[in-house]
């Protein structure tokens, strides 16, 4: 597969760790174990799309050189969640010897999706290889992890992205790709993708199929999106007692942005927040964020998701003013 047909997020993934967007902090960490040649065991915890894997993989490289994967073990604990993985890949892994260094290093992404059993294993195996071997874990919630083992990795928290971050990314595949991307539609990615990096390359390359020229329009088309505004009308309209036109409006966004109900109730708990004091007082929030929760429940648990956001715009009326 040449460069050019490569997915974006793969085309730009960073080869080396300066080229890492965010976290300063951790990077620079991270360029002190290349330069002193000692890796500890490590843990990364953090959503989705904010550089966890790309640290992992450009630390890699740094370390082993352009023949990184001789040395370095990518699994994906979401695939393989087991106590076997641990037994059998891990552990022939971790005990042969490293080509060319004095240690190899696992990467295993989504460990928050290991069965307990599993982690209760990778407990002495991590102990047991330690000459031979580093661990860098992956997960979204470190509270999965089993206590004992996050004591023994030094604990990395990757936050997501700042938009200041977002727009640098933003800039330089724009460049590179010959887009033109607007303001508006920066100011959009930021609002869809909400600091996921992954989900801001993804958005670029979706939109550039349509047009060189990005607009706000664009975007929130392509990422299935309603524009914040639309659904600030929506519960101003519920606010007011406009029942009926506040249900037209959901009609708009269920079927012209294909939005599933999940999707609209998020985007209904961010513009909640945001609505102005005039619609609605800061005890009606507090009050309306507790119903939200408890609809989002609803459709979660497998309630008609129609039926769900009609009663939540229901509930939105008795704060009329």
């Amino acid at each position: 597969m040449t460069e050019m047909e490569l997915p974006w997020v793969e085309k730009y993934r960073p080869k080396k760790l300066e080229n890492v967007i965010g976290h300063e902090d951790t990077i620079n960490r991270l360029k002190s174990y290349v330069i002193s040649r000692n890796v500890p065991n490590m843990l990364f915890s953090g959503p989705a799309g904010t550089g966890k894997t790309s640290s992992s993989i450009a630390l890699a490289r740094e370390l082993f050189g352009e023949n990184f994967e001789q040395n370095f073990l990518e699994l994906n604990a979401s695939d393989d969640r087991g106590i076997d993985v641990v037994r059998n890949t891990i552990k022939d892994f971790a005990r042969t010897l490293a080509f060319d260094s004095t240690f190899k290093i696992i990467f295993l992404d989504e460990c928050d999706a290991l069965t307990s059993d599993a982690q209760q294993a990778l407990r002495r195996t991590m102990e047991k290889y330690t000459k031979t071997c580093r661990f860098v874990l992956s997960c979204n919630y470190s509270s999965k992890i089993l206590e004992p083992l996050q004591s023994r990795c030094v604990i990395y928290r990757y936050k997501p992205l700042s938009p200041k971050d977002v727009d640098k990314q933003i800039e330089l595949v724009a460049k590179k790709e010959k887009l033109d991307v607007d303001e508006k539609a920066k100011e959009a990615i930021n609002y869809v993708s909400q600091g996921d990096l992954r989900k801001t390359i993804n958005i670029l390359q979706a939109c550039s199929t349509l047009n060189t020229k990005i607009t706000d329009e664009t975007v929130y088309s392509v990422a299935s999106r309603a524009r914040p505004e639309q659904v600030q009308e929506m519960l101003v309209l519920a606010v007011q007692g406009k029942f009926l036109d506040a249900r037209k409006k959901l009609d708009e966004l269920m079927y012209d942005y294909g939005m599933s109900g999940e999707d609209i109730i998020k985007q209904i708990y961010r513009e909640t927040i945001n609505l102005d004091e005039k619609h609605l007082s800061e005890k009606a929030k507090i009050d309306l964020v507790d119903t939200v929760g408890e609809y989002d429940f609803r459709i979660v648990e497998g309630a008609n998701e129609r039926i769900q956001i009609e009663a939540l715009l229901a509930q939105f009326m008795k704060y009329k003013k």
